[in-house]
């Protein structure tokens, strides 16, 4: 891999910037954003060279991605170099990253919140405590629910649907279906 042109190396560090914001270290963010831009798939040289990294930071940041199953794993004909790669196509991703946050964060908390509601509550306390984590579970259920229907459609339908977002709410309030939610100022 040749050195990172300034739009790819701008495109990298914001990458980075950004995933620990993300819930991700800087490193990985770092990677991925470089496979995901890369023509071609990368090895792990070729990527610790372009990034300045060590070789061994490239291989757990590696892990870590094909942990989330955000890359893929190529073999070249002739290689025995393992190659990286990213889904080129951003809805993608953005189904890979929502199941995988779903499985790690969702999933666990839904569970716990079922165990919560089949206890009796003892005190005051734990009935007002339970209801509130009805409504949470209620909530996440009804969430989730919509993801699955999300998940199905394909990429197109899915862009015309959030670019009808607005449109949709408009549509509501016009018919009375829909009151909107108060703003911040008149809570």
């Amino acid at each position: 891999m040749q050195t990172m042109s300034p739009l790819v190396r701008s495109f990298v560090a914001h990458f980075g910037e950004m995933g620990s914001r993300w819930g991700i270290n800087r490193t990985v963010g770092q990677i991925y954003a470089l496979i995901y831009v890369s023509p071609q798939a990368l090895n792990a040289d070729e990527m610790a060279e372009a990034l300045e990294f060590s070789r061994s930071n490239v291989s757990m940041g590696l892990k870590e991605l094909q942990a989330w199953r955000l890359v893929k794993l190529r073999h070249l004909p002739g290689d025995r170099r393992e190659y990286f790669e990213a889904p080129a196509d951003a809805w993608e991703i953005f189904r890979t990253l929502a199941e995988e946050r779903r499985r790690r964060e969702i999933e666990p908390t839904l569970s716990m919140l079922r165990n919560a509601l089949l206890e009796t509550p003892k005190t005051e306390e734990d009935r007002v405590a339970q209801a509130r984590m009805r409504s949470m579970h209620d909530l996440i259920e009804l969430m989730t629910g919509w993801f699955d229907d999300v998940q199905r459609l394909d990429s197109q339908t899915l862009a015309q649907l959030m670019k009808m977002g607005a449109k949709v709410q408009k549509l509501l309030e016009f018919t009375g279906k829909v009151k909107p939610a108060p703003s911040r100022l008149e809570r």
